[in-house]
């Protein structure tokens, strides 16, 4: 490379004097890319969603269909994205010169990304809020503590709940006008004209967590449901712009500035989960809670569903088929041990799951111990865990405001150290494709602003009243149906088109040796066979989307289909373009058209030239366009 070309390319905020990759660069250390896969993959679902569904299926037996998901799709899927990225040292549009016909699976994963990126950041905006009001505990109680506040209902507080379930339960009463009127024979007909009811039990459902109108009246402000969205709270204006400039910045040098923040973002939730689990277990009812969250039943493995969960679980858990992946080892040096990578983070990965649990059900333990209820009424998932479950039992620690930062210090380094892998796959996506654009200067840090802006943009529905309603509709649409989709294509293409024997030659070039056949077995049959049977699965026990009681009007759930098969439909799209567009040769039919485009362009192969085969240069034609036809024949002539 000549001097002015090489003093050019390393302008690019991304490429270092000792990367292998002039263009593109590569990690600083092979630490920056194990501790980016690992943020990546250890994201807030590890908290907030394999501890519920574990108690949910059967307690510790649930770890025997998660362990076998774990071997059969889950680490095969991650090696083959993490070899298939390091391989070709492209971006997931770029990398189907594997075969052309099926570049519009790349397309797919940028899309899936760029959903995610949105309503993913908009989490982020939620924790800074909580962060925020976490340091006002120094001087004054927690603002999710109190029930005296502007927002709150008649029907907030502890001391309530306490009253009310002492007269509805224990003297089967009914709490009326904040008395409790007692089921005696002389009240019958008074509980009866109060109620409606001639056999009054209990009205507990009416009773809520401070913590609880916190988060839903206060930094909310909920509305009815879609049909009341209301305009962008200003609170969460600034907030979700604070989350993006977070970003931003993270990624302002692309990976040499994100494979350091990483180091905070994969590290710090684990000293924050050890402290909690030590602080737990100090706790009454927090042994109860563990025991409950362990204790096995064996009959549930009889269930499909518990089978389902779990191979669905390990699927969204280690984040294939997002793009994510792919890109990470895109940055990898062409000689590194993916093999050895791919098993660490995954193993990992679950071992985060299942230690989560631990922390998470000895504090619900500790939760049901004071309000006098089985572990189970009080055990969620999702938001309502993060945002009300684990802060109203934080405000009860001593030091509480300590506490409060510290945990939302964690949910913020594990929900950032998935955004920045996110926004990652679609930054360095639009680069690849239009490098010539991009890949000049400054111009990366440029496009790092420009896609933050536009997240910020397509995020700004997600602040309003009807928000969580919006949030909720993309987290269940844009990542479920259309990822299992792509996944099942780049697993058969991969494995079936381009071939499981020139599949594992690349891996060997890389790594010395080739892929065990255990992996060559699973790529080609089990995990393709295993991934349909989650599709099918997962429609099977399809339901409306709802938040609470609320269920969501049948327009909302075709937008919500409508977003999901965005992504899925960029896979035959983008065939058709391909055959289209490109020119036929003489006497070619159809048929031969597309087997010639499903086989790896000549551009296909390391980027770096050195490790590149002299078949990799010479057995190939290239696709060419009617215009690249045109001009080809108009140069000869």
């Amino acid at each position: 490379m000549q001097g002015g070309e090489e003093t050019r390319l390393r302008r690019h905020s991304s490429v270092g004097k000792r990367d292998e990759n002039k263009e593109r660069g590569n990690w600083s250390g092979q630490l920056d890319f194990l501790m980016s896969c690992l943020s990546y993959a250890v994201g807030l679902g590890n908290l907030w969603r394999f501890p519920y569904l574990c108690y949910r299926n059967g307690g510790g037996a649930f770890l025997i269909p998660y362990v076998i998901m774990l071997v059969f799709t889950g680490i095969p899927l991650f090696f083959m994205e993490l070899s298939f990225g390091q391989f070709a040292a492209e971006g997931v549009i770029s990398i189907w010169k594997v075969s052309p016909l099926f570049q519009g699976i790349g397309w797919g994963m940028f899309i899936v990304s760029f959903f995610i990126s949105v309503y993913y950041n908009m989490i982020i905006a939620w924790t800074l809020y909580y962060l925020y009001n976490s340091f006002f505990g120094f001087s004054s109680d927690l603002s999710w503590t109190t029930c005296d506040n502007e927002w709150n209902s008649l029907e907030c507080g502890l001391e309530k709940f306490q009253k009310i379930r002492n007269c509805t339960v224990n003297s089967t009463g009914v709490w009326y006008n904040e008395t409790c009127v007692k089921n005696t024979t002389e009240n019958h007909q008074l509980i009866e004209q109060i109620t409606g009811w001639s056999n009054s039990t209990s009205n507990i459902k009416s009773i809520s967590y401070a913590s609880d109108e916190f988060f839903h009246r206060n930094m909310l402000d909920i509305s009815e449901g879609f049909h009341e969205m209301g305009a962008p709270k200003y609170e969460m204006i600034i907030c979700l712009f604070a989350a993006w400039t977070l970003v931003g910045c993270s990624l302002i040098k692309s990976i040499k500035s994100s494979g350091k923040v990483v180091y905070f973002t994969a590290s710090f939730p684990y000293i924050v989960l050890i402290c909690l689990l030590v602080r737990g277990l100090t706790l009454p009812g927090c042994l109860d809670g563990i025991l409950f969250y362990l204790t096995p039943q064996w009959h549930r493995l009889l269930s499909a569903k518990v089978w389902g969960d779990a191979a669905v679980q390990i699927f969204f858990s280690l984040s294939p088929c997002w793009g994510g992946l792919i890109t990470l080892a895109s940055y990898n040096r062409f000689r590194n041990n993916c093999l050895r990578d791919a098993l660490f983070v995954s193993i990992s990965n679950c071992l985060t799951s299942f230690f989560a649990g631990f922390v998470i059900f000895g504090i619900i333990g500790y939760m049901a111990h004071i309000f006098n209820l089985p572990v189970d009424a009080v055990a969620k998932e999702g938001v309502g865990l993060a945002f009300i479950v684990y802060p109203e039992a934080v405000s009860r620690f001593p030091v509480a405001a300590i506490w409060a930062v510290v945990f939302f210090l964690m949910l913020l380094a594990l929900g950032l150290g998935t955004q920045i892998a996110t926004v990652t796959t679609v930054h360095t996506t639009l680069m690849d494709v239009f490098p010539k654009v991009f890949r000049v200067g400054r111009r990366p840090m440029i496009l790092t602003c420009i896609v933050c802006i536009v997240g910020f943009i397509f995020g700004i529905s997600c602040t309003t009243r009807g928000g969580i309603f919006m949030l909720q509709l993309i987290d269940n649409y844009a990542a479920t149906y259309s990822v299992l989709i792509i996944g099942l294509c780049e697993c058969v293409v991969l494995s079936w088109v381009y071939g499981i024997d020139r599949f594992s030659k690349d891996i060997e070039q890389m790594i010395d040796k080739e892929p065990w056949m255990w992996f060559k077995v699973l790529w080609k049959y089990v995990t393709p066979g295993l991934l349909i049977l989650i599709i099918l699965f997962t429609w099977i026990d399809y339901t409306p989307s709802n938040y609470g009681t609320y269920k969501f009007p049948a327009w909302a759930d075709t937008l919500g289909w409508m977003m999901s098969m965005t992504s899925v439909m960029a896979i035959p799209i983008v065939a058709l373009y391909k055959i289209v567009r490109t020119k036929s040769r003489n006497n070619e039919t159809l048929w031969q058209k597309i087997c010639r485009l499903s086989q790896p362009s000549c551009s296909w192969g390391p980027a770096i030239s050195k490790y590149r085969k002299p078949h990799q240069d010479e057995t190939c034609e290239p696709l060419q366009t009617d215009e690249q036809m045109r001009l080809a024949d108009l140069q000869k002539a």
